[in-house]
């Protein structure tokens, strides 16, 4: 089985041929010639026109838009990039929130996005953003929980969250902080 994102793009590459009828290069070349240029559009092509499972479309179409699942960035660079120049002094908030994600579970699977680092189980449970040079924003998924005090509601912030809370130290991450983190990881289980 896979374990990590990379793992599991590269068996699917592997699989393609087998499950799909052709290699990943000549996916990219068909949807490629199909002029279509969002990736909505390219799954829809492949799932429709060709047969192709959400998984396999899904593949290809982020391959055609640049190359991220053959050769994705590597992790640390993203978290690097996300903490570089006037977020350095950001880090240590992010690395005490992995620090207590990563005791919940052996289940926590950490997925660094290029503005953010996705914290997932079963599904997506927070995400941890360095949204300014003097602020860290941690988005919960906490359905049916009231927003008060820290705990706000996410707006426009993300909508894969349903709360936010703004973070400006590593003294902010409290108990209360834990408490809410550790109540979005069990929900997602």
């Amino acid at each position: 089985m896979a374990s990590s994102p990379e793992d599991m793009a590269r068996s699917m590459i592997a699989n393609m041929p087998e499950k799909t009828g052709k290699p990943l290069d000549e996916w990219v070349a068909i949807v490629k010639a199909s002029g279509l240029e969002k990736h909505g559009e390219m799954v829809k092509l492949l799932k429709s026109e060709h047969g192709m499972t959400h998984g396999f479309a899904n593949l290809v179409a982020h391959e055609v838009r640049g190359g991220v699942v053959s050769a994705p960035a590597p992790a640390d660079d993203l978290v690097a990039a996300q903490y570089a120049g006037p977020k350095a002094g950001l880090k240590p908030i992010h690395d005490r929130l992995v620090e207590a994600v990563s005791g919940f579970g052996k289940d926590v699977e950490l997925a660094p996005k290029k503005a953010y680092v996705s914290l997932r189980r079963a599904k997506q449970f927070g995400l941890i953003q360095p949204s300014t040079k003097a602020r860290v924003d941690l988005g919960l998924n906490l359905k049916g929980v009231e927003p008060s005090g820290r705990l706000e509601a996410s707006g426009s912030f993300n909508a894969m969250c349903t709360h936010r809370v703004r973070l400006d130290g590593v003294d902010a991450v409290d108990a209360e902080i834990l408490g809410w983190l550790k109540q979005a990881y069990d929900a997602a289980g």
